[in-house]
């Protein structure tokens, strides 16, 4: 019924078009229900039957004009692509326009346009005008990367180049009399107010000598600690004078110092100190310096060796002398003129006027107001001060200087640079800053690129696993969202180191590095930076149960509760008790003591109720055997047994004690072990010892 409505209707829609009815005639024989294009399709009304055809139009893309008035920058053999960058307009806009454009067979991006009439053609296509310049450089880029960074200028002409005091290092090993030495030569007394006697900070000042000339000299630590200063001070050298004790001869630092010198080609002046003493033995200690390869003036060669005695004057003038020499001899020159460069020897913050770096100007003249860049800080200099903090207008090259102005405190050992503004300095950072990061992100991406494979190989070896075991797979193991993160029950030590000047605290945090015990007791650096204890240390503490060592700064005046603040200002007591701190962390050791031995000469078995229990026949052979004790088993060094005895008897009787050479019955409480003639059984006990920490920072 309803297939014969639904034709009737079919006939009727499509009497003007009868292959349509045709075709869907020969489909409705199969089925009932079937639809087409021309059932669904809308009827026009007869207004719309009567109006003319209207054609309809896409709208027209508009043409965005180019900025700065439509003028474009063209130059001649300009690519395609070069002329889509500066007209800033897409390619397929210039490719567009240029099918417009007579004489243009290549539209590829790469395609060169010689001829200018052509690019001017272009450019009206695309409603714009041509203005004609240069074509860029292909080192654009890289010179403006130079631009951005300041580096040394090259050597000045030797037209310019004047004499300069010279800088000489006092370097050797600790206690051999380094600041005692110059304390002589300026008149002070330098080495008394020292903590613990050794010196922890390099120090730079002028001397005077009875010549008239003026020496800048650089007093080092001596202190295995101290090597990262020791490297410095040889770098910012030009010579060396390696002081070195006639009762000890060469130590470890006086081999480090050799090194170092033969490293960075410095000459060097031998001061063999305390002759005065009687166990002074001066003729041992040059064999000494000819064994590690130094070639002395008594044996043909060039280093200068004088006897000298720091406490009692003895030969002063004389190595004053030598140094004089040795500097002639160098011809050292530099450039008073134009931009000041310089290296940092160290730097700190003085609570009362701010952050300080100590410097040694290399060339031209440092004066108030100078604008300065090392490393990420910059400053304007405010002021200039000598090693007794007096004031100076200026400081000329192979002049020691204390520099007040630095918006951020420099590392000790960069390079100082001048610049012409601070705007240079503001974009000298920025792109150093950039740099650093850039490096960072590297090492950053090495890092996670190792944590993927880590991951992907663990991932792959589960999965290979789970094939392994099929369809019927048992779980094993904690649940993954049960699973909760912990530390393993490893103790832990938190430190915020605060130290007085940027060497020392470099000092601290080389030694830490040194510890390697992690694995029992973890060893944290919370924080650490140069200046007076802060709230923001305070509250790092409280934070991380964090334990503050403020090294020859002042701790705050009132110590919140809940937080250690230790002071001190001598290196090693600092490592001293930071190891003690890690050895009270640390689980106490169980320690075992041999009591005495006994051999087993027979077996034989006893009778209880119904069960035959093994008794050893034994002999003590060392000590004494008591039954209180924990005994051991042995058989060809292998233990069966190791637990306590169920009875020790001597003959009949049951007692407490066995003394040597004498015979008794032992019988084990495990009556499954059966001891045998030729075992070996140990008697021992065991006590609790408080664990220490190995840690070996070197000295």
């Amino acid at each position: 019924m309803f297939t014969t409505i639904f034709r009737s209707h079919l006939k009727t829609c499509c009497a003007r078009k009868p292959h349509i009815y045709k075709n869907i005639a020969c489909i409705s024989k199969t089925r009932t229900l079937f639809t087409c294009e021309v059932h669904w399709k809308r009827r026009k009304t007869a207004e719309e039957r009567k109006s003319p055809r209207m054609i309809e139009y896409s709208p027209k893309k508009k043409n965005v004009v180019n900025l700065d008035g439509g003028l474009v920058d063209v130059w001649r053999h300009m690519t395609v692509q070069d002329l889509s960058t500066s007209a800033k307009r897409s390619l397929d806009d210039i490719q567009e326009a240029m099918l417009f454009v007579k004489g243009i067979e290549n539209l590829e991006s790469t395609a060169q346009l010689d001829d200018l009439k052509i690019i001017q053609e272009i450019v009206k296509r695309l409603g714009g005008r041509i203005r004609v310049v240069g074509a860029p450089s292909d080192n654009a880029n890289e010179d403006e990367s130079i631009d951005r960074d300041v580096t040394p200028r090259p050597p000045a002409p030797p037209d310019l180049l004047k004499p300069r005091a010279p800088v000489v290092t006092v370097m050797g090993h600790v206690d051999h009399g380094k600041t005692t030495l110059l304390d002589s030569l300026r008149g002070a007394n330098v080495a008394s107010g020292e903590a613990g006697g050794i010196t922890q900070h390099i120090g730079a000042f002028t001397v005077d000598l009875e010549s008239g000339e003026k020496v800048t000299f650089l007093d080092t630590p001596g202190h295995a600690a101290f090597s990262s200063m020791r490297a410095r001070g040889a770098v910012a050298t030009d010579i060396i004078v390696l002081v070195i004790a006639a009762e000890d001869g060469v130590m470890a630092q006086t081999k480090e110092v050799i090194s170092l010198a033969k490293d960075v080609n410095v000459p060097i002046i031998v001061a063999i100190n305390k002759i005065d003493k009687p166990e002074a033995d001066i003729e041992k200690t040059k064999q000494e310096l000819m064994q590690m390869g130094l070639e002395l003036e008594d044996h043909g060669g060039d280093v200068q060796v004088v006897p000298i005695s720091a406490l009692k004057g003895i030969n002063l003038p004389l190595l004053a002398e030598a140094v004089s020499t040795q500097a002639t001899l160098m011809g050292l020159k530099a450039d008073y003129t134009g931009l000041v460069e310089g290296v940092v020897v160290e730097s700190k913050t003085d609570p009362r006027r701010g952050k300080l770096s100590t410097a040694i100007v290399k060339r031209g003249t440092l004066r108030k107001g100078a604008v300065l860049v090392s490393g990420l800080a910059h400053a304007r200099v405010r002021g200039l001060f000598d090693h007794n903090g007096k004031p100076l207008d200026q400081a000329e090259p192979g002049t020691p200087v204390e520099i007040l102005g630095w918006r951020e405190l420099p590392l000790a050992g960069d390079i100082i640079i001048e610049v012409e503004s601070e705007k240079k300095a503001s974009s000298v950072l920025r792109w150093r800053q950039q740099e650093a990061q850039k490096e960072k992100a590297e090492l950053s991406l090495e890092e996670i690129r190792k944590k993927e494979e880590e991951h992907l190989a663990k991932y792959r070896a589960e999965r290979d696993a789970r094939r392994l075991a099929g369809w019927f797979r048992k779980r094993s193991g904690i649940r993954s969202k049960e699973i909760t993160e912990t530390d393993n029950g490893t103790a832990r030590v938190s430190v915020i180191i605060k130290g007085d000047v940027h060497g020392s605290v470099e000092a601290i945090l080389d030694v830490l590095e040194t510890y390697t015990g992690n694995d029992k007791c973890r060893l944290d650096v919370v924080h650490y930076g140069v200046g007076n204890v802060s709230e923001t240390d305070v509250e790092l503490a409280k934070s991380f149960n964090a334990i503050i060592y403020a090294f020859a700064v002042e701790p705050p005046t009132k110590a919140p509760p809940g937080v250690s603040i230790r002071c001190c200002n001598i290196i090693y007591r600092l490592i001293d008790d930071l190891k003690e701190e890690i050895s009270a962390k640390l689980p106490p050791l169980e320690v075992e003591e041999i009591v005495g031995e006994a051999n087993v000469l027979q077996q034989f078995f006893i009778t209880e109720g119904r069960k035959e229990i093994p008794v050893a026949g034994c002999r003590c052979t060392k000590g004494i055997l008591k039954k209180s004790q924990k005994f051991r088993l042995l058989r060809d060094n292998e233990v069966l047994y190791d637990g306590s005895l169920e009875s020790m008897r001597h003959l009949k009787n049951e007692v407490d004690t066995i003394k040597k050479d004498v015979e008794c019955g032992l019988r084990l409480k495990d009556t499954k072990i059966v001891p045998q003639p030729s075992d070996v059984i140990v008697c021992y006990s065991t006590r609790t010892e408080t664990q220490k920490t190995d840690w070996d920072p070197g000295f």
